[in-house]
């Protein structure tokens, strides 16, 4: 009887622990995310074009995992998925445009990106 109550907590324990970690969002290391190096090629011809599109990426692969978890709603999840890929289109529009995006258009990418990830792990936080 022991042994059973023992494992059926230790059960709900690993339970608890997995679904906290499968929702450890990359998003939310800001720095991490700032940090980023993404590869030229193909469309993406300029570095901060390429950094710019590796967030978008995570930022959209996190806003999925979460909503799929339901820790947020379809209708908030598809306005910071629309979010992303304004930011998404305006970066490649600069770089169409002027060859290449400025330090200060991406550190003001950054900050939208960086806005949505704390929006979204805020949301991910409270409902655990």
């Amino acid at each position: 009887m022991k042994y059973s109550i023992l494992a059926s907590l230790l059960a709900l324990s690993l339970n608890a622990s997995a679904a906290q970690q499968s929702l450890d969002l990359p998003s939310c290391d800001i720095k991490a995310q700032r940090e980023l190096v993404g590869e030229i090629g193909g469309k993406i011809t300029d570095p901060r074009q390429a950094h710019i599109s590796v967030r978008a990426n995570i930022l959209s692969a996190d806003i999925g995992t979460t909503r799929k978890a339901r820790k947020i709603s379809q209708a908030q999840a598809d306005r910071m998925i629309e979010r992303v890929e304004v930011v998404r289109h305006q970066t490649d529009q600069f770089v169409h445009q002027q060859g290449f995006l400025s330090a200060a258009e991406k550190a003001s990418f950054d900050r939208e990106f960086d806005s949505l990830a704390m929006q979204l792990c805020k949301q991910k936080s409270r409902s655990e």
